[in-house]
């Protein structure tokens, strides 16, 4: 049976979304649920092949997990490139899945630094391959007769990763701490393959869109083009400082945690657990910007892409000002409640609905038809150029200790960063013009002279 190559020409949902939707949703299960445990892993769990300890130290540990997700949103580019170019957005998705699975299970298996190595190295080809290439699959979906629920579907497709990703970081701490590093493993593994098969069996009420070699070439060298991709370009950059902080969530804020007084409800929260609040407050936060905040506020001014972004910069100096407090009562000798870090997240988490959902479908619709995937791979390199920093940093501060970047001096650092980032992303932001385009629109190369 031959696959659909355009979107559906109906005014509702496409076909195919429940099957994106539940791909996804088992998909973060499988990344957040190994990546929430992998900090502590090294810290606290970490043996060689005989079984002795091997523990990583905390700037060697935030080194490796930065370094780690680094890798995970590089890769994206290589998914891309495969997909426009040669294979098409579903057959790389479904290639690189198995690539995924493979990691998990080495993982799984193999829980020692050299496991560790090959297992995060094949997840990360299979996971940040997979990445540009599901966010524009989610909109090849939609034409000019749906085009009006795109922003609908990447909220959906956002609750639908937070979801999963919210009962992955519940379940996997408490495995790694109550089973073995094996189990802990293993399931996020098991969710993976549960993925993959979810996806597979909406091949035949997908839209493929087909990719388109010259096309593609074509459109990158038109000037208009290259116009549009310089702006977008500058703004991922200083997106990157948004992600250099956002993903210390699963690093420096574990640490944090560690060390603050746990006790909540006459129970001990454990440290990575913490990390599922983000989740939980994307499942409250989209609902209530999206059907409360942004209407009202749309009465009063024209909410473009740009103010939002603008806003969580804006936001994110809140995350980080708490986060440097903490780090100073630490500092001092007071051990504080673990709320305090609760109030961080709560404001990291309302900068990432602000920052990452409009960013997701912003670069879909500002991307020409035949380069959707390679453009959201570029976007993705923003959070992978924001934890190659935080990695370079961390290692830095392991080989040479310096006085000015340890406890609340780390956070200070941070502040500053992202004020001058903010500062620069909102003077970027006023010369950049929005042009959006559909997987079903008329090429203008193509038109007649």
């Amino acid at each position: 049976m031959a696959y659909r190559t355009a979107p559906e020409p109906i005014p509702g949902m496409p076909s195919g979304v429940p099957h994106i939707i539940g791909n996804e949703f088992a998909e973060r299960f499988s990344f957040y649920g190994m990546r929430a445990i992998l900090f502590v892993f090294m810290t606290t769990a970490l043996k060689t092949h005989q079984g002795a300890a091997d523990l990583m130290q905390e700037a060697e540990a935030t080194a490796w997990v930065h370094t780690f997700i680094t890798a995970v949103y590089f890769t994206p580019l290589l998914g891309g490139l495969l997909a426009d170019l040669a294979w098409g957005k579903y057959r790389t998705i479904m290639l690189l899945s198995l690539v995924y699975c493979a990691g998990h299970l080495v993982l799984a298996v193999q829980p020692t630094r050299q496991g560790l190595m090959l297992g995060l190295g094949l997840i990360a080809l299979g996971a940040g391959g997979i990445k540009p290439c599901v966010s524009a699959h989610v909109g090849d979906q939609f034409g000019a007769t749906n085009a009006h629920l795109l922003p609908r579907i990447y909220q959906w497709f956002y609750l639908a990763i937070n979801a999963g990703s919210a009962l992955s970081m519940l379940l996997t701490p408490w495995l790694l701490k109550h089973y073995t590093a094996h189990v802990a493993f293993a399931v996020p593994g098991v969710l993976m393959l549960v993925a993959t098969v979810v996806f597979w069996l909406g091949r035949h009420r997908f839209a493929h869109i087909p990719p388109d070699r010259a096309g593609f070439l074509r459109d990158l060298t038109q000037p208009r083009f290259r116009r549009r991709l310089v702006g977008l370009l500058a703004l991922y950059v200083l997106v990157a400082a948004f992600w250099s902080i956002f993903d210390q969530t699963s690093s420096r804020w574990v640490a944090q945690a560690e060390k603050m007084d746990r006790h909540f409800l006459g129970t001990e929260i454990l440290p990575a657990a913490m990390q599922s609040l983000n989740p939980v407050l994307v499942l409250t936060l989209i609902p209530l910007l999206t059907l409360i905040v942004y209407p009202w506020l749309s009465q009063h001014m024209r909410l473009t892409a740009m103010r939002r972004i603008g806003a969580g910069f804006v936001v994110t100096l809140g995350a980080v000002a708490v986060s440097w407090w903490i780090e100073r009562q630490i500092d001092a000798g007071d051990q504080p409640w673990i709320a305090w870090q609760g109030l961080a997240y709560l404001l990291i988490t309302t900068a990432e609905v602000l920052v990452s959902v409009t960013c997701l479908e912003f670069s879909y619709t500002q991307a020409p038809p035949r380069l959707k995937s390679f453009i959201m791979s570029l976007y993705l390199l923003s959070v992978a150029l924001g934890n190659f920093f935080t990695a370079q940093l961390n290692s830095w501060i392991l080989r040479h200790d310096p006085p000015s970047l340890a406890g609340a001096g780390y956070w200070a650092f941070f502040f500053k960063l992202l004020l001058g980032a903010t500062a620069l992303f909102l003077i970027v932001s006023m010369f950049y013009r929005e042009q959006s385009s559909l997987a079903d629109d008329p090429d203008p190369a193509d038109a007649a002279p």
